[in-house]
């Protein structure tokens, strides 16, 4: 793949939005863009974690932090028309399964609404003065999901289980409805990215494995895993979030790229819970260890209480392959030694983390 981005410095001085630029993905993409040069103003709430990624991290004078929540429309439309960007990532969200099932109307109000609101805050920037370019990030769980062993397409139909996943659903559907409605007519190239479970340094959310196999290795215990059978497209951060980049840069360029678009790994890379656990005990060393719920007699009266999560997903991701030339670069060995590396960095001296990031960000974007 040539990434236009990088050959013709197409990110320098762009105006950039990205909400939810808190998070993990989203620090990670403004990382990036100050990286590439770009303008940047960030809404969201205070970063969710502590320590926290966003915090640790170091940006160029064009990077601005605003903290504000994505349902506060008043808040959200004057940041934005105040600034006026040329390209927005929709970030912002509340994106833990398990979250969802305590919280169902924060869920539902953030990640519909929110998008909602971002919307309309593009609507209303109206065509003269307006981004050219949105990219709403949803996942790869907005499909209806039989358990198949095969990748789904997008083409697909949209209709997540939990109130998380169905939550994103629902931010697909508002989108396609906006297009339809408004950008379309307005010549505004909006797109959604469904990607697919991310690893890589800087994690520290609950009820995700590659940060609780990290609080693991920082207190020497052993990492407890859940569903150790399940199947998921994991993939290092950095890789999505450069397939965002390119969806947002061609569709600039040409609208007709606008689209829905699946992010992830090849089927290979596509593994169990307990190949991830037992990867990253491998790589740390130190005598890590994980087991399974379902190995220890006491946890299960647990298991009956897990609330329902997949057992299998996969994504087909040949419409961005074919249409814009994204492949992912890394198998899910080196995704994990990455993360590894950061982690051990940051356990070393935590602010050295953002030289580390430089530096995988910098190796990834020679390998392109």
């Amino acid at each position: 793949m040539e990434n236009l981005a990088l050959s013709n410095n197409f990110y320098n001085n762009k105006k950039v939005f990205v909400t939810g630029h808190t998070g993990f993905k989203g620090a990670w993409l403004c990382r990036i863009l100050s990286e590439l040069g770009a303008e940047v103003v960030g809404y969201a709430l205070s970063p969710p974690t502590e320590p926290n990624l966003y915090s640790l991290l170091s940006f160029n004078d064009g990077t601005r932090s605003v903290i504000g929540d994505i349902c506060d429309f008043p808040l959200l439309h004057k940041t934005y028309s105040e600034f006026l960007p040329d390209i927005v990532f929709h970030l912002a969200a509340q994106p833990i399964v398990r979250e969802s099932y305590a919280n169902p109307v924060y869920t539902y109000q953030t990640n519909v609404m929110g998008t909602v609101n971002l919307l309309e805050c593009v609507r209303l920037g109206g065509k003269s003065h307006n981004a050219r370019s949105v990219v709403n990030v949803t996942t790869d769980k907005v499909y209806i999901n039989n358990e198949e062993t095969r990748g789904y397409k997008e083409n697909e139909r949209l209709c997540g289980y939990d109130p998380y996943s169905n939550s994103k659903s629902c931010s697909e559907l508002v989108t396609y409805s906006y297009n339809r409605a408004y950008f379309k007519s307005m010549e505004i190239a909006v797109s959604t990215a469904r990607a697919g479970n991310v690893i890589g340094g800087g994690d520290f959310a609950r009820d995700r494995l590659i940060p609780d196999c990290v609080r693991a290795a920082l207190t020497k215990t052993s990492v407890k895993i859940r569903n150790r059978n399940s199947v998921r497209p994991y993939q290092h951060v950095i890789e999505p979030l450069f397939a965002y980049l390119l969806i947002a840069q061609e569709q600039y360029n040409d609208i007709s790229f606008a689209d829905s678009y699946n992010v992830g790994p090849d089927e290979k890379d596509c593994v169990t819970s307990e190949y991830l656990a037992e990867a990253f005990c491998r790589l740390w060393g130190d005598g890590m260890s994980f087991y399974a719920v379902d190995d220890v007699i006491d946890d299960l009266s647990d298991i009956k209480k897990e609330p329902h999560e997949a057992s299998c997903l996969k994504l087909d991701c040949s419409k961005i392959k074919t249409r814009l030339g994204w492949s992912p670069l890394y198998d899910i060995d080196r995704a994990l030694t990455k993360t590894v590396d950061w982690t051990k960095a940051f356990c070393e001296n935590e602010r050295d983390v953002d030289e580390v990031c430089i530096k995988q960000i910098r190796e990834y974007i020679a390998a392109i």
